[in-house]
């Protein structure tokens, strides 16, 4: 297995994923994993519905349920805590990123931003 299929490796990325999309619109079970396998993970619905009920239970996400071509179903959206979140999430994977891909940060021999 390689560590792109490791769900539990990569899940706060796949909870911002899922905030920043259900902060855009309302977004349901399926296209949210269909919107993440776009970004290359695999997630089956036995994994993707559990985190969603989770942040749910959290107070990140609400949900309600809406009839669509005959069956309802069950669409998110960011409450409060979850816009909250999902803008905390952003500062810190942009301060995160700014370390990973700065042209000076590898191999310039500083440790935490320290000289080494």
């Amino acid at each position: 297995m390689s560590i792109t299929d490791n769900t539990k490796f990569f899940s706060g990325l796949i909870r911002l994923h899922v905030l920043y999309h259900a902060s855009q619109e309302p977004v349901f079970g399926l296209d949210m994993i269909r919107e993440l396998r776009r970004h290359g993970y695999e997630l089956s619905a036995g994994t993707l519905y559990p985190l969603l009920h989770s942040m749910e239970k959290g107070g990140y996400l609400k949900s309600s349920r809406k009839l669509c071509n005959g069956h309802f179903r069950r669409f998110y959206r960011t409450t409060p805590l979850g816009r909250q979140a999902l803008a905390e999430g952003r500062a810190k994977v942009r301060e995160l990123f700014g370390e990973l891909f700065e042209e000076k940060g590898w191999g310039s021999g500083r440790i935490f931003g320290k000289r080494a």
